[in-house]
This record gives structure tokens, sequence and C-alpha cells, in this order.
């Protein structure tokens, strides 16, 4: 099975091909390339996301890997994520609204509330899971996760000194 193709910058930060001039020129015009002109929220996020979807955009463009196709899925990712954030207060605040023993004066009742609290609490934390799910994948696909930027980095080579000779120990002083 063949692998992946590789971006021509990161075969030669690897330094595991020798290839000419005109070979890399070739592969680097027929690589895609972002297109960053005209990268602007999409109309369906409310302000605060639009804010988020600025701050992250930036962010991918610096390291130019976002480009004007990528809008839908950023748009998607932020969307997904202020849902998995909005389950994720709704379920901390459902377990401060547990139902106390002593508020009842007969068992009965108090198990009847507890069940229904312990349905409420499955039904929202299944929600977080789904949109923890949805942020997860589309975080992956942009590159927004830590194994993920991990494919898509390219190393960046030292500044290194040169070996040093091991024959200098023999030199004779003048």
């Amino acid at each position: 099975m063949a692998r992946p193709r590789e971006p021509i910058r990161l075969i030669e930060a690897k330094g595991k091909k020798h290839l000419t001039k005109a070979e890399v020129e070739e592969r680097l015009a027929s690589e895609p390339q972002p297109v960053t002109d005209d990268i602007a929220p999409p109309s369906f996020l409310t302000a605060a996301q639009k804010k988020r979807f600025d701050t992250l955009a930036g962010q991918l463009q610096k390291i130019k890997i976002m480009g004007e196709t990528d809008v839908e899925t950023l748009a998607r990712y932020v969307e997904a994520q202020m849902l998995y954030e909005d389950a994720t207060r709704e379920l901390r605040r459902l377990k401060k609204d547990k139902p106390k023993r002593e508020a009842f004066e007969m068992l009965g009742e108090y198990y009847d509330h507890l069940g229904r609290f312990y349905d409420l609490e499955e039904a929202q934390a299944r929600k977080q899971d789904r949109h923890f799910k949805q942020a997860q994948t589309a975080a992956r696909e942009l590159g927004l996760t830590i194994s993920s930027r991990c494919k898509l980095q390219v190393p960046v080579k030292e500044d290194e000194a040169p070996p040093a000779n091991k024959f200098d120990r023999f030199k004779v002083a003048k």
C-alpha cells in the first residue's frame, strides 16, 4: 500500500531524498496552495462564534494550512465546540441540582425524583459526548489537535555546527 504523498518542503526538511532543482520546481508547481484572499466567517455564526472563528483562522493562516475552502469546516468546528461547552455547563448545573434525600418526606417520592434526575443526566451526557465527537473530528481535520499538527508540521532544520573532525587530535601544533 502506497504512503500518502508528502509536500516537497517536508521531504527537503527531512533530508531523505535528493531531488534536482527541476524536480523540486515541478513538485512545487503541482502542489495545491491554500488561497487566503477572502477568509470571512459565515453569516450563520453568532458574534461570539465569529470572534473565535477569526482568532482560529488567523492562527491557521500563520502556519499556512488554511484556505478559503476550509471556512465551512472551521465554522462547523466552532459551532460544535460551543455546543459542547454549553452541554458541559448544563451537565454541571444539573449535577448541582441533584435531589437531596432530606427534601422529601416519603422515600418513594425521593426515588421518583432521583430516577428522573438520572434520566436527564444521562441524556445530557450523551448530548455532551455527541458534541465532543463532532468538535474532535473537525479539529482533527483542521490540524487543531496535537497528533494532527504533528502530521502537518514541517521539521525546521537548526543551524548546526559542522561535526568535529575525528582526526584533529592527531594534528601536531606548529
